[in-house]
């Protein structure tokens, strides 16, 4: 169950942010447009060369009235090759973000994603996206659903629902050693999750703030027929100390449980593998729990707000059968400059840790025109301070279709002042899987981890021309194998752009070094120039 079901209703109208389309009236902005590019890239270790063309179209747009606030940015690029060494992809990458108010207090929200994405943890860690990577799967999601909030005398109740879906291709050459263990490749899921509450703020009828909540979810993916399952309740108290600080606690019950068939095995007890690298689930077989929790769980903590600008909350209980620690700091130091830590825990999937994820991302975003970056499976920056951004890294530091336990922590900070934009992510995300033990392929107790950082800078030269810059850099670690050895991967690349009326021009350079022991490092260099017509 999400954080934000567990706070008083009436501290959570205090603290959410006014909508942007009432605070800047009414906008619309819809802008099609196609482009061609020809890329060069070259390998600096054995010298070759190769080069393709892409041909590419797009719309990007933005909608903000009284009832609707829309946002998207979407690109479809077809690469076109020159050398036999280079085949004929087609790829897509986009993100869409939107809102829309049907009746006082009731409006539906949803969001969509597209983009390239990282598969086997233990593979090749490509940073500057080209045609041809290794270890790269295209991934779609979305997800849609209704919210209600309304007042019932002193009580805030609120209820919503979202259906999600993630779908994932198969990666192909992933660069792990032949004879590796092979981990199960995500295919595709459904998520639907329920939630209510109802609650009283502090001093309406009680000294302290009350708070009922519930929900309940369901994950199902098509590898291995796996499935989470979660119900929950629980009840919550805020106690304010002094008028910026105030005690919180919560206590509830919680059920959980993870299950999936087997592989179907060949003669040698080994799973059998289809043609696009997954499981051939066993459905005659029973369905088999890979992880289960039922019982109490219960935390405390505190609530920070000295200004409207800064907010922290910070919490220590019990869940999972172990100790919990989770918390957040938002802070918008000027309408221009803003920042924002997390730190989380919780039992996920990899589709519903995506579906949170972009449901997270700013409702209204930079799109940064990367030639070769990790364009939204990475950071994405917010427009205003109070949006600073938000990071898919710990989705997509491995794509699993079992479930596991995440940890880790998340900062961003965005600085957007006239011509001149900055923005930075920095991370770590831990992850501890479960599956049905004794079987050959069971991941049940690995641990992996990454760590990552982020950074981009913007700046517009005059009216029709401007420079970008980013730089990325991530660390890789497996837990299937003692053996295995850590993974690093850097880059960095710089565009200049020029317009003139409806045609734009972009010319783009990057470098990207991946590295892991026992292997011999990879550096490649990459140039783009491009031209776009908008209509």
């Amino acid at each position: 169950m999400r954080r934000s079901t567990l706070f008083a209703a009436g501290t959570l109208a205090a603290l959410t942010a006014t909508p942007a389309a009432a605070r800047d009236g009414v906008r619309k902005q819809i802008t099609p447009y196609i482009e061609l590019g020809q890329v060069l890239t070259a390998d600096l270790q054995s010298g070759d060369v190769l080069t393709y063309s892409t041909v590419g179209a797009g719309i990007d747009a933005t909608i903000q009235t009284r009832n609707v606030e829309v946002q998207l940015s979407y690109n479809y690029q077809r690469n076109i090759s020159w050398q036999k060494d280079v085949g004929d992809d087609d790829f897509h990458s986009g993100l869409a973000r939107a809102a829309v108010r049907v009746a006082p207090g009731l409006s539906i929200e949803g969001g969509a994603l597209a983009t390239r994405a990282r598969s086997d943890i233990r593979g090749a860690a490509p940073v500057n996206l080209t045609a041809n990577d290794q270890n790269i799967s295209q991934v779609y999601s979305a997800y849609v659903g209704p919210r209600y909030a309304t007042t019932v005398g002193p009580a805030s109740v609120a209820a919503s629902y979202q259906f999600g879906y993630t779908k994932v291709e198969a990666p192909g050459s992933t660069g792990v050693a032949a004879g590796s263990v092979p981990l199960d490749t995500f295919d595709d899921s459904k998520s639907h999750v329920a939630q209510a509450s109802v609650g009283v703020a502090p001093g309406t009828v009680l000294p302290i703030g009350l708070t009922v909540s519930a929900a309940y979810e369901r994950d199902d993916a098509g590898q291995l027929d796996q499935r989470y399952e979660g119900t929950y309740g629980r009840a919550d108290a805020i106690l304010p100390v002094t008028p910026t600080l105030a005690l919180a606690a919560g206590v509830g019950y919680e059920k959980i449980t993870t299950s999936q068939r087997d592989a179907v095995v060949d003669a040698d007890g080994d799973p059998v593998i289809d043609s696009d690298g997954r499981y051939v689930t066993d459905k005659s077989g029973p369905r088999r729990i890979a992880y289960e929790t039922d019982g109490l769980i219960y935390d405390a903590g505190v609530l920070w707000r000295p200004s409207p600008r800064t907010f922290l909350e910070a919490r220590v209980g019990k869940r999972y059968g172990g100790m919990t620690y989770t918390g957040s700091f938002s802070y918008a130091a000027s309408q221009s400059v803003g920042m924002k830590i997390g730190v989380y825990d919780s039992v996920e999937t990899f589709g519903r840790q995506l579906r949170d994820g972009i449901s997270n991302l700013p409702s209204s975003f930079i799109d940064q025109r990367d030639t070769f970056g990790q364009q939204f499976a990475g950071c994405t920056f917010g427009q205003s301070s109070e949006q600073a951004g938000g990071c898919l890294n710990s989705v997509f530091q491995s794509i699993s279709s079992s479930s596991y336990r995440a940890r880790g922590v998340d900062a961003v900070i965005g600085v957007n002042r006239g011509p001149i934009g900055f923005g930075a992510g920095v991370g770590y995300a831990n992850r501890r899987f479960y599956s049905p033990r004794g079987t050959s392929y069971s991941i049940f107790g690995l641990n992996d981890e990454s760590y990552y950082a982020q950074a981009y800078f913007s700046a517009a030269l005059d009216a029709n021309s401007g420079i970008n810059a980013d730089l990325y850099g991530n660390y890789f670690e497996s837990g299937v194998s003692r053996d295995t050895p850590g993974v690093y991967s850097i880059g960095a690349s710089g565009s200049y752009y020029r317009n003139f009326g409806r045609v734009g021009t972009t010319a783009t350079v990057g470098i990207y070094n991946f590295s892991q022991e026992g292997i011999d490092d990879q550096t490649s260099a990459q140039a783009q120039v491009g031209v776009r017509y908008s209509f």
